[in-house]
């Protein structure tokens, strides 16, 4: 052999030993082909900004991953009604139709466990993420929610705050509703100080918020803090000041109008709060999982995903950062979930 193929090739070996070393001691890369796989998303609800920016999220990070040749196709379905039986039916079409994983968003815990199941004994990967399922053959990217409900009373207290506390809840009968909910109800068994006097159903949407509140405003005492669970935050604040109404604090969602109102309100006499939300690009980390588990990588069936939280210290910047209509987000690499697969597997 001439000297020089003798070169390349010594040379060639060397770069697959390096990198064989590196995979088999550090954070694992699964590479096993998926290129001809399809991962579909099942969504039951899109009537707000953080689902918008989640389905958004979703598709910029799809389209990439088409282009490069990880997958075959990644397309999302959304549900008109916000029915956990369309879901279902939806999730049967899904297997029908021949997707290698389904990623779900879902309208219920418990009720889409049957079609999740079905799915499951199809040989086909289910991932479910913000709306979780609990039927045990699907992975599970979690969120604490119940400590996001807990956290507002945590910091109203820290203030030093007291008095009368609106909840304003999300969409009923949704899981994320209930966990929420059920956060603030027990931080509040540790602070008497607070007293929940009223409690409305906003939807995550600032016009239904707006309308709700300002329907129960004129039955309530004064307001010293308000709980919500996001996209609502500003129709609150417009609808107690229609009301002519004291300006409680009220803790936010992350949104971009939320967050400019705080910015100006700040700016005008000093209010402060403090703002949470799971980034709506939890979608994008929810798709590298599915994409994981087909490629062959050993991962666990829950994962906790991290909240999004913004602070007066860090407003401006997260105000810069997030787009008009939009909610402050995080988008996850490939890389970026494959080393927190490693770290959850620990």
């Amino acid at each position: 052999m001439p000297s020089n193929q003798m070169t390349k090739r010594t040379l060639m070996t060397a770069v697959v030993l390096g990198l064989m070393t590196t995979l088999s001691v550090g954070t694992p890369v699964y590479a096993a082909d998926t290129a001809k796989k399809k991962i579909a998303l099942s969504n039951n609800y899109a009537g707000n900004s953080w689902r918008q920016a989640m389905l958004k999220s979703w598709e910029k990070n799809a389209k990439d991953a088409v282009a490069k040749g990880i997958v075959a196709a990644a397309p999302s379905f959304t549900t008109a009604e916000n029915q956990a039986t369309e879901q279902a039916a939806q999730v049967q079409n899904l297997i029908l139709q021949g997707y290698d994983a389904i990623v779900i968003n879902s309208a219920s815990p418990t009720a889409l466990n049957g079609a999740v199941k079905q799915a499951c004994d199809a040989g086909i990967v289910v991932v479910s993420f913000d709306g979780i399922v609990t039927e045990p053959c699907a992975y599970r990217i979690a969120v604490d929610f119940k400590k996001m409900g807990s956290m507002q009373i945590d910091y109203f207290a820290s203030r030093g705050l007291k008095g009368n506390l609106l909840e304003v809840r999300g969409l009923a009968g949704v899981f994320v509703d209930d966990a929420i909910h059920q956060g603030v109800v027990s931080a509040l068994k540790q602070h008497p100080e607070f007293k929940l006097v009223g409690s409305v159903h906003g939807n995550w949407t600032q016009t239904v918020a707006q309308k709700e509140v300002a329907g129960i405003l004129s039955t309530l005492p004064k307001i010293d803090v308000v709980a919500t669970q996001g996209g609502d935050g500003f129709g609150v604040a417009q609808a107690f000041k229609a009301a002519g109404r004291p300006m409680p604090v009220i803790f936010l969602g992350n949104r971009h109008d939320e967050l400019t109102w705080w910015a100006e309100q700040h700016k005008a006499n000093g209010y402060q709060t403090m703002s949470v939300a799971i980034s709506p690009g939890a979608s994008t980390f929810a798709f590298w999982v599915a994409q994981q588990v087909l490629a062959g990588a050993k991962v666990p069936k829950e994962i906790e995903l991290p909240r999004t939280i913004v602070t007066q210290e860090t407003l401006e910047a997260s105000l810069k950062a997030t787009e008009p209509g939009g909610v402050v987000n995080v988008e996850y690499t490939q890389q970026e979930v494959i080393d927190l697969i490693g770290k959850a597997g620990k």
